[in-house]
């Protein structure tokens, strides 16, 4: 093995690091029910990785077998579909990009419902249209399982960390059991009452979270183009009143902050085509319920011309270069 290795200093670095992940010990590994795991993107591979760390055995899948590479040398057993991730556990988190995922995967031909056994307990921490998360609760339920939407907050830092938000509906007797593995994977856990409620409090969430991006990138632009550091503006915002996450945590602007995708040309975290994809469900919730959503309705569209003029593998924080260039034409 020192042979093998000698020379390869970055190789040896790499499996140091997997023995000391994989080094839980075989009686917390006995001790914890397996759970299943499908949807290893961005997110799903983080939260999945977090699990292993806490000692449950993982039996994973993804539509895609190069994301499942990772995730398998880490020690989860990767398997090829759905089905067979239920035949397997009876504990299922799915975080997967839009409903019609959620639906192909939970009552598809290789679906989650195909092998589901009685009593299992399905977690989906997707986004997506809290009326399908209630479709998939009542076919759950004819299968003798119960489904429990629980979305998350926070993005691929806080997955990787394990500081994730989640925000859970469902049955509330299911809830300690739910928090339980859920604490694997994030800070906080909340119960916001029956299935689909998670959701409307995700869609919410995501559609503040737009407004105040749009209102962090168009501020640091104005602030640049009146000579203002943009170093210098964004401490001096986050001093003050104008403060939010997009300012002091995610912000937009090239060069001020480190470790967020503005940084790596807008690359990883959050894509601009999934908080579309999010502002549409809360404009769809919103004609619903008859409630105005001027400013959500603005941003939905914002985010829309950005995917058709090829910002939508972006992160959503590249909404400040877009303005930048569509103030340049």
């Amino acid at each position: 093995m020192a042979v093998f290795f000698r020379g390869s200093q970055n190789l040896l670095q790499k499996l140091k690091n997997h023995v000391s992940f994989a080094n839980v010990s075989s009686r917390a590994m006995a001790s914890k029910t397996p759970v299943g795991f499908i949807g290893l993107g961005n997110m799903g591979s983080h939260m999945a990785k977090n699990l292993l760390k806490h000692g449950y055995p993982v039996f994973a899948s993804d539509i895609f077998p190069e994301s499942c590479k990772e995730i398998q040398d880490l020690g989860a057993q990767v398997l090829d579909t759905p089905a067979e991730v239920a035949d397997r556990a009876d504990r299922i988190i799915t975080m997967l990009p839009s409903s019609l995922n959620v639906i192909e995967v939970y009552t598809g031909l290789k679906g989650i419902l195909k092998k589901v056994k009685k009593g299992s307990l399905l977690i989906d921490s997707s986004t997506i249209d809290p009326s399908v998360s209630k479709e998939m609760a009542r076919e759950a339920e004819k299968m003798g399982a119960v489904f429990m939407d629980a979305p998350v907050s926070g993005g691929v830092g806080a997955a990787s960390s394990g500081k994730l938000t989640f925000m859970v509906g469902g049955v509330e007797e299911e809830f300690t059991a739910v928090q339980e593995l859920l604490t694997c994977m994030g800070t906080n856990v909340l119960y916001c009452g029956e299935v689909g409620t998670g959701q409307a409090a995700k869609i919410c969430n995501n559609m503040l979270l737009a407004i105040g991006m749009i209102g962090t990138a168009e501020t640091m632009n104005l602030g640049i183009r009146l000579g203002l550091d943009p170093k210098l503006l964004s401490k001096i915002l986050n001093m003050s009143s104008g403060r939010c996450w997009s300012s002091d945590t995610y912000n937009p602007v090239p060069g001020v902050m480190e470790g967020v995708p503005s940084a790596n040309n807008y690359q990883g975290g959050f894509g601009t085509t999934l908080m579309a994809k999010d502002l549409g469900l809360a404009q769809d919730a919103a004609t619903n319920t008859k409630t105005a959503i001027p400013l959500g309705s603005v941003s939905h569209q914002i985010y829309r011309v950005m995917c058709a003029q090829g910002y939508a593998q972006k992160d959503f924080s590249s909404v400040f270069q877009f303005l930048r260039e569509e103030e340049n034409q």
